[in-house]
């Protein structure tokens, strides 16, 4: 991924699969992309910490207040209640039916229309979706409880409404969007998919536009955990990314949706470029690994390798690094592995790329993640500045940032380049090896 100030359309460094024209996201403690900025710019973590309280008054059963296991902390999304079903034309009891989350995607797809410009009902190209959404959890702890509502609808509207399938098709049909329609859905990297098949679509002449993007809402969101060890879940609701003392993460809610056009459209047609995609890939790890859930090394080089020789881009001029960094003890080392080994193919320059996680801020957004990941690195790339990774104090012993070429990122620097693109890789690793993606 590199920046975005166009001058010589001729030039290398215009080469790439699309450019980010416009982008909007919702994430705990931003309702916004500006909001957003600034609490990554200061180092702020907006995960939530919950009294007795306050958790009984929102039903949580009091014999797990005791639990020592039970971590009250959480990455929450405010205002999720609130939903305008008129506008989008949906009559109330449709809107009781559907999905929270996507009644948040629709609203993100409307914000991210109006910031690239562009108006569905006069507009007459083909604009596309790729999105994916996580799993129902309002269907199963809510509407499954409300008969009253259940037995006033039948069950096709049910499906229609509150399925992951129908997510980015429902959004194509409320906003009159004629493009392909497309669901996607590799857990955490589900974001950073959608945005390489947005591209792919361009690249093809599939559409003309393209908006790709996930969502993930857990509710009831006042709902906690408990910590097992050697689990994905923290003990203390922080994340610890590439930190010795790094025992996983918080799960939360959010979402966010990118604007896509190809590159050599965009290019002298007045539209605001936000970031370019020189190259991304995708692959799966397969069975040589250790299990299911476990990361692999050889599946993380060669979605890096294939992403890095689509972007054509020297590894040297990659100055950040927007990582997975779930904060596990086995995650953490491999992904340092993998991009170290790829790197070192190309240069033995130490400690001159920074890397760091947007985990340490919001949590682990699920299906959202990728997305969470790919919108800070942009908004870093425009301001021209790295935010801090936070939480980190002595790395995982099995990571030797000494002689790799990364280092972590703990404080607001300006992003210096020596005159060269200012460039960033961002991955996203879906838990069993799902689909991988890294943008440059």
């Amino acid at each position: 991924m590199g920046g975005s100030s166009l001058k010589n359309p001729d030039s290398l460094d215009y080469l790439g699969q699309g450019a980010i024209i416009g982008m909007t996201c919702r994430f705990p403690g931003a309702a916004g992309i500006d909001a957003f900025w600034r609490n990554l710019r200061n180092g702020v973590e907006t995960i939530s910490f919950f009294s007795d309280q306050e958790l009984q008054a929102a039903g949580v059963d009091p014999a797990l207040l005791n639990d020592p296991r039970y971590v009250k902390a959480s990455p929450v999304l405010e205002g999720i209640e609130l939903f305008d079903a008129s506008f989008f034309g949906f009559i109330p009891r449709e809107a009781a039916l559907l999905d929270p989350q996507h009644r948040f995607f629709l609203e993100c797809a409307w914000e991210v229309l109006e910031s690239a410009g562009y108006n569905p009902e006069t507009y007459k190209g083909r604009i596309g979706v790729y999105a994916g959404v996580d799993a129902n959890s309002y269907l199963l702890k809510n509407l499954a409880l409300n008969r009253t509502l259940l037995t006033s609808s039948n069950g096709y509207d049910l499906m229609t409404l509150a399925d992951k399938d129908y997510l980015s098709t429902r959004t194509s049909f409320q906003l009159n969007l004629k493009g392909p329609s497309v669901g996607i859905q590799t857990a955490c990297s589900t974001g950073l998919v959608a945005v390489h098949l947005a591209c792919q679509s361009l690249l093809n002449g599939e559409c003309d536009v393209a908006m790709a993007g996930s969502v993930s809402m857990r509710i009831p969101q006042e709902e906690r955990y408990l910590h097992m060890e050697g689990g994905v879940l923290s003990p203390d609701g922080h994340c610890l990314a590439l930190d010795d003392n790094a025992r996983g993460t918080a799960l939360g809610s959010g979402g966010g949706i990118g604007m896509l056009k190809r590159l050599a459209v965009e290019y002298g047609d007045g539209t605001t470029t936000h970031a370019i995609i020189r190259g991304s890939a995708s692959n799966n790890d397969g069975a040589l690994k250790v299990g299911y859930t476990a990361p692999g090394v050889d599946g993380q080089v060669r979605v890096i390798s294939e992403a890095l020789a689509v972007a054509g881009v020297d590894p040297e001029t990659v100055t950040y690094i927007e990582a997975h960094g779930s904060g596990t003890e086995l995650g953490d080392p491999i992904e340092i592995a993998a991009l170290t080994q790829v790197v070192r193919g190309y240069t033995q320059k130490e400690q001159f790329c920074a890397i760091g996680s947007v985990k340490t801020n919001i949590g682990h957004l699920s299906t959202a993640s990728a997305m969470a990941g790919l919108i800070k690195t942009i908004l870093a790339l425009e301001h021209k500045e790295i935010p801090p990774s936070l939480h980190f104090e002595r790395p995982n012993p099995n990571i030797d940032f000494v002689n790799s070429p990364f280092y972590v990122n703990t404080q607001l620097r300006d992003w210096e380049t020596n005159g060269q693109p200012r460039r960033a890789g961002v991955s996203s690793f879906g838990m069993g090896g799902p689909t991988r993606t890294l943008s440059w």
